[in-house]
């Protein structure tokens, strides 16, 4: 409720306009039948065809300005729910931008998704049918009775019974309907991630001939949610069933006890038009209120996974003080016995790390599948936050640095090359909004990226979401080129050679050289060819440093450089 309120808080006026309108437009509705057993009463049995004008007068302005009050009321609940979905996607977005790898695995990414855009839909139905059809009912249930009261005491009675009853039906159904639109919402979780993995893993499906087990875990999933939803249908059903069966006997119980009062000379035959009208209006909201509190247990479990990803508080987060970063520092990057661990494992993945990327040199780490590499290009950018030790920026604690600081000094291409629908100079101008078409040629240029110019529309040719469009090695170097197109004072590129063939790796490492020559670089790679000639070369074993030196003093001292060097070389040095 509190998530609820604090979207509603800067829409204050108009939740009370709107709530305004709805119950004028309430009270207009129920003057109608007063209005009716008037014209019955007086017009129709004393022949009176002036007043019948006159009523019949009034009865066409109060109905022409309710119909004007119901379409202005829906508007601005209409209006109400698009503001409200609008800052809640809003929200959610600013905070999944605030966490960390291991703070999204904490929901998933399916339900990331889930959230954000079904949860948020649902939780827009449910306030327009909460503001239409519940926040109504109070006033049409008083005024109703009240004048039901007026009428005939017993007829006053009668339909407040009629009221409880409907009441304590939905309050019985809404209880049930809670429990399965809780499940509702996870089997729809569910779908989410099994239907992503089926389209993005498509390929690997197809290559192991598993389309008939994929099918079969779809179809789990689709039946398990169909289950749920069908069971929440016959609630509705069931509940539509009881309402009307409600609403005929109370109409039938109007007429019985109204004949009899008539009978005595306690009420006259307006009266009954009258007080079936407010029966009937009375139990048709009361129904649509049912309807929409039987939507409310599930808007409600919307609210709180909603409310779940606001509240999370972020692994990573800015400092509060701000250390000054000396920009001229010959020492860019440096770790003093860092060490790391993940929040669920035993031991640590990184421990007693002490090394420096200086400014115009090329430090290059390498080691073993998971001894850690790729975690300490993370450590820098604070996607994670070392656990013991001190990680520094020109000379400054990154933990005291705003992130989005810290991540302007520094360009990265990631191991995975991924690219933005859009063109390759959208993608381009990811590291610098104001490049030129000059900057972004010469960028690829540096990265040996020439068969942009082959290409029909050059740098406006299109790119499909996540570069599929392209090939590894082409991916590689437009990451390559976004990252060049930053003025960083270090460069990061996590194993991002891999996919080119070693004459492209040698001439695009050359021209590296001289591009960022007043920089740091990190490369983190695989290859002793990608990385034989840097300045200082990092060997790391299960998360250690086992050697720190250039390519020529590691293979004389450096038994795991060896191995590696042997493995890819077969004992003989390669050349570029």
């Amino acid at each position: 409720m509190k998530t609820i309120l604090r979207f509603l808080k800067p829409y204050q006026r108009l939740c009370i306009f709107t709530l305004l309108v709805m119950v004028l437009d309430v009270a207009g509705g129920l003057l109608i039948p007063t209005i009716t057993a008037d014209m019955i009463n007086v017009g129709v049995n004393n022949g009176d065809m002036q007043y019948l004008i006159r009523k019949g007068i009034l009865m066409l302005a109060i109905t022409l300005i309710t119909s004007m009050g119901a379409l202005l009321g829906s508007y601005l609940s209409a209006d109400l729910s698009a503001r409200i979905g609008r800052d809640m996607r809003n929200a959610l977005y600013d905070a999944s931008l605030s966490f960390s790898a291991y703070d999204f695995e904490q929901f998933g990414t399916g339900s990331m998704i889930t959230r954000t855009l079904n949860d948020v839909n649902i939780v827009q139905q449910g306030v327009v049918w909460f503001i239409q059809m519940v926040l109504p009912v109070p006033a049409v249930c008083i005024m109703g009775i009240i004048m039901a009261f007026s009428i005939d005491t017993a007829m006053g009675f009668l339909l407040i019974g009629a009221t409880l009853f409907v009441i304590l039906l939905a309050v019985f159904v809404t209880r049930k309907a809670s429990v399965i639109f809780d499940k509702l919402q996870a089997f729809l979780d569910r779908m989410n991630v099994v239907l992503r993995e089926n389209a993005t893993g498509v390929r690997v499906i197809r290559a192991f001939h598993k389309e008939k087990y994929e099918e079969k875990r779809m179809k789990k999933s689709f039946e398990d949610y169909a289950e749920s939803a069908i069971k929440a249908n016959r609630l509705f059903a069931g509940l539509e069933s009881a309402a009307l069966l409600a609403i005929n006997l109370c109409i039938v119980l109007i007429l019985w006890v109204g004949g009899n009062r008539i009978g005595a000379g306690a009420m006259e035959i307006g009266d009954i038009t009258a007080l079936t009208q407010y029966a009937v209006m009375i139990l048709f909201y009361i129904i649509m209120a049912q309807m929409v509190f039987i939507m409310i247990p599930r808007a409600m479990i919307c609210v709180r996974r909603i409310s779940a990803v606001l509240s999370h508080q972020p692994e990573i987060k800015d400092g509060n003080t701000v250390s000054s970063v000396q920009a001229d520092n010959e020492e860019v990057a440096r770790f003093v016995n860092a060490g790391f661990r993940f929040s669920d494992a035993d031991e640590e993945t990184l421990s007693n790390l002490n090394f420096t990327c200086k400014r115009g040199q090329t430090t290059a780490i390498i080691g073993s599948t998971g001894s850690g590499k790729s975690t300490i290009a993370k450590l820098i950018l604070r996607f994670h936050d070392v656990t013991s030790g001190v990680v520094l920026l020109g000379g400054a604690d990154i933990r005291t640095l705003p992130q989005a600081r810290l991540r302007d000094r520094i360009a990265y291409v990631p191991q995975k090359a991924w690219l933005f629908s859009g063109t390759i100079a959208d993608n381009l101008r990811h590291g610098n909004t104001q490049a030129s078409e000059q900057e972004m040629k010469h960028a690829l240029a540096i990265a040996q990226a020439q068969f942009v110019e082959e290409l029909p529309e050059g740098l406006n040719s299109r790119v499909s979401q996540g570069g599929t469009n392209f090939s590894g090695g082409q991916k590689q170097r437009l990451s390559i080129a976004r990252a060049l197109m930053k003025k960083a004072d270090l460069y990061i590129f996590d194993d991002s050679f891999s996919a080119l063939d070693f004459k492209t790796d040698a001439a695009l490492r050359k021209a590296l050289r001289e591009e960022t020559k007043d920089a740091a670089v990190l490369i983190i790679a695989q290859r002793v060819s990608t990385i034989m000639n840097a300045e200082q070369i990092i060997v790391l074993e299960d998360g250690k440093i086992v050697g720190i030196g250039d390519h020529a003093s590691l293979l004389e001292t450096c038994p795991v450089y060896q191995d590696i060097a042997k493995s890819q070389m077969k004992g003989a040095e390669p050349n570029e």
